[in-house]
Parts: C-alpha cells; sequence; structure tokens
C-alpha cells in the first residue's frame, strides 16, 4: 500500500508523519503543488513491451495527456534477472536517480507494476512517497527530489513529457538524499 513518510531534512530519524491513508497522501502532496492519483491495474504479461503498456492504458494516458499537455510518453520496465546484465543496469539506474536534482519540466509517473520511492525536498521537509502499482505521482517543475528503486528493482513505470528531451536532470550536488530511510528501509514499512 502506497505509503507517504514526512521528516524535517535536518532529522532524518523522526518522521513527522506516516501515513497510508489516500486521502491524507492526496492532501499533503496537493499543499506541495504535486498530484496523486491511482488507476485500476490491468493485467501484464511477465517481461510486457512498450507497446503492450501503453495500448493497455490508452485511455488513462489520454486523459493525462489532454488535461497536461504531454507530447511524448514512454515505459521504463527493470524486471530482477540473475545475470550481470541486470545487476549493472539496476545499480547504474539507481545511482543515477538517487542524487538529489529538479526539472525544468514536471515528472510525472505511474507505476503499472512494482514500486519506487520519490523524495520530494519542500521547504525545510523531505516527503517520501512509497508509490506502488496503480499509482500515479507528479511531482512539480523546479522541486528538487530524488527517487530510490531500491537494491533490486522491479517495476513498470509510465513516464509523460513536455518535449522530445526526455528526462534531463538538473543536480542539486546536496548529499541530502544519502541521509534518509531508503526504499528498502520503507519497503519493510510499507509491507
Amino acid at each position: 500500500m502506497t505509503l507517504l513518510t514526512v521528516w524535517n531534512d535536518n532529522d532524518p530519524s523522526t518522521p513527522e508523519l506516516q501515513t497510508r491513508d489516500a486521502d491524507t497522501i492526496r492532501e499533503v502532496l496537493a499543499g506541495l503543488g504535486a498530484r496523486f492519483s491511482r488507476w485500476e491495474l490491468k493485467e501484464l504479461s511477465a517481461d510486457p513491451t512498450q507497446d503492450e503498456v501503453l495500448d493497455l492504458y490508452r485511455t488513462e494516458i489520454d486523459g493525462v495527456n489532454d488535461a497536461y499537455g504531454y507530447s511524448l510518453v514512454d515505459v521504463v520496465t527493470i524486471t530482477p534477472e540473475d545475470t550481470d546484465e541486470y545487476r549493472e543496469q539496476a545499480a547504474s539506474a539507481r545511482v543515477k536517480f538517487l542524487s538529489e536534482h529538479q526539472h525544468d519540466d514536471d515528472e510525472d509517473r505511474f507505476f503499472a507494476r512494482g514500486s519506487g520511492v520519490f523524495y520530494l525536498h519542500v521547504d525545510g521537509k523531505v516527503y517520501a512517497v512509497f508509490c506502488e502499482a496503480g499509482d500515479l505521482l507528479s511531482v512539480p517543475k523546479d522541486t528538487t527530489h530524488w527517487f530510490d528503486m531500491g537494491t533490486n528493482p522491479d517495476y513498470v513505470s509510465v513516464r509523460f513529457f513536455h518535449d522530445d528531451d526526455g528526462w534531463v536532470g538538473n543536480f542539486t550536488g546536496s548529499d541530502v538524499a544519502t541521509k534518509f530511510a531508503t526504499y528498502d528501509e520503507l519497503a519493510s514499512v510499507s509491507a
């Protein structure tokens, strides 16, 4: 189940809020300009193609595109395998997104399978949103944040963009992301 944890950014040991209540999550995130919603899950194959995912969720995707003007949508799939290639891909992807950054565009993600944690760093607080299958989260442009997919990532995520450049991160150089609970630690709370 989706989990929101909020800390003061100088006290990563004591959460100020931890909730699974979807209405509370939606309300807290709306106060940051972030959108949170849930879509009904649809059956995916074990190793879905981008076209399969886009076709299954076409109505929902078209609704987001129409409402927010996105022109590019793609799918990222990371499926665990007992191979060196998977381990290298997973480690490389995790490191890239773990550093605090921001974008010149909103960052909308829908989890069609699996999970991941978005950490929004706003006004002296860190908001960790443990997203699970069915969750759609929009991080507003210029919001400092980072993403943790865990040490053994397994997810299918639909990404939305306003232009063809896709994902472009502007990294802050801060080490704040190293101070807060990781995906793996929050996954144990979510279970």
